[in-house]
């Protein structure tokens, strides 16, 4: 696929003209987050835009109806959260969130840390596409199956699968390896495309990109054995205990929308706070006295700590009145849906109906709201999609393969 448009992917300094005002995207390289920036982060949404924090999917964050972008612009930087305007836009690094607290093969948070650095380093990596994604999976699988375009995956603690494309290219790294040649498959991937925005719209692009690095990096070590990589749908949500015994919660946000005075709350409590690909929210590293205050206070602001709760089966493409394509205004139709319990638990696959009232829809299990047949911000894996028509909804019952 060669595309003959440019890449419009918005960011901080190129706004997106949405259906209700500008459109802001703040990337957050695993989705990492002081209480400081967070602090910043509530603060800019209530005075700036329309007083809530979008989480996307990759665990970056849009603010809606952007009414000052130099006074935004001054906020993020003051806060650590625009370190580069020249590369602003290809910041976008999901990782395991609960890596080096809760389970997986070692911490990959470092090497977000390295992985930003180097690409604000290397200039000419700054005309990398803005929806070229990076993931790092510390092994439990849990990022691996979101399409990423370049990956590594963790088999032990020392060894990583570098994945490219979003399969197991078969190239094996060590682990100091593994963000110098995750930046020369950036580089390698800059040769290779011909308008190209993902890795994977490029023909025989993983075989190609291989042997590129083999020929740069000699010492590569090849396996003949790939990972599947599987998409896994626990959002980490609730109660976990850390390996050094204090704890992390995991929070839904509903249709992945933070009020700026949830937020606020959230940053006083003075703990690390990691976004999601899965839009919510995983608080870290509290002692079993503050958890249980969190929990009491934030889960009647809306933050969601019960993994049973409906809200987590859902989600939502921006709609009315924030897309002039929507045909209606799904976020309220999904809300109406949950409320009035019409958002089953997982049970036996649905079938396909066509011309539905809002009030009609009843579905089970994981579901993707759309308000136009482009369904943006569909999840990976299986997902009974809704899709608003001139006619009515449509459902489109999840694969069971």
């Amino acid at each position: 696929m060669t595309r003959t448009d440019p890449d419009s992917c918005p960011g901080v300094l190129r706004l997106h003209e949405a259906a209700d005002g500008p459109l802001a995207r703040i990337r957050v390289p695993g989705g990492l987050l002081s209480p400081t920036q967070l602090q910043a982060l509530a603060g800019a949404a209530a005075d700036l835009s329309d007083g809530n924090i979008e989480l996307t999917s990759r665990g970056n964050i849009q603010f809606r109806q952007v009414r000052d972008a130099a006074a935004l612009t001054e906020r993020l930087t003051a806060a650590g959260l625009l370190p580069s305007v020249t590369h602003e836009r290809v910041r976008n690094i999901i990782a395991s969130p609960l890596s080096g607290r809760v389970g997986g093969w070692t911490d990959v948070h470092p090497l977000v840390a390295g992985l930003d650095a180097g690409l604000c380093a290397r200039p000419r990596l700054a005309d990398l596409p803005g929806r070229v994604l990076f993931t790092l999976d510390d092994g439990r699988g849990d990022v691996s199956g979101l399409g990423g375009d370049i990956g590594v995956h963790a088999l032990d603690e020392h060894t990583y699968a570098l994945l490219l494309a979003g399969k197991d290219s078969g190239v094996r790294l060590p682990t100091d390896s593994a963000v110098e040649v995750m930046l020369a498959a950036a580089d390698g991937f800059l040769d290779l495309r011909d308008g190209q925005w993902r890795l994977h719209e490029i023909p025989d692009s993983t075989a190609r990109l291989t042997d590129r690095l083999r020929t740069d990096h000699p010492g590569l070590e090849i396996s003949a054995e790939l990972l599947e990589l599987p998409v896994h749908q626990d959002i980490p949500i609730g109660w976990m205990t850390q390996s050094d015994d204090r704890v992390t919660l995991g929070a839904g946000v509903r249709l992945g929308s933070l009020p700026a005075r949830t937020a606020e709350f959230l940053a006083a409590v003075e703990r690390p706070v990691f976004v999601t690909p899965w839009r919510s929210l995983v608080i870290t590293d509290l002692d079993e006295w503050a958890a249980e205050q969190v929990v009491r206070v934030l889960a009647p602001m809306g933050l969601i700590f019960d993994a049973a709760s409906p809200w987590l089966e859902v989600s939502a493409c921006a709609g009315m009145p924030g897309c002039a394509k929507s045909l209606t205004d799904v976020r309220a139709d999904v809300a109406e849906a949950v409320d009035s319990g019409r958002v089953l638990p997982t049970g036996a696959p649905g079938f396909a109906r066509d011309g539905l009232d809002a009030a009609d829809v009843v579905v089970a299990g994981r579901q993707h709201w759309s308000g136009c047949d482009r369904r943006c911000g569909r999840p990976k894996g299986s997902v009974t999609d809704v899709i608003a028509t001139v006619d009515g909804y449509r459902i489109v019952p999840a694969d069971p393969g």
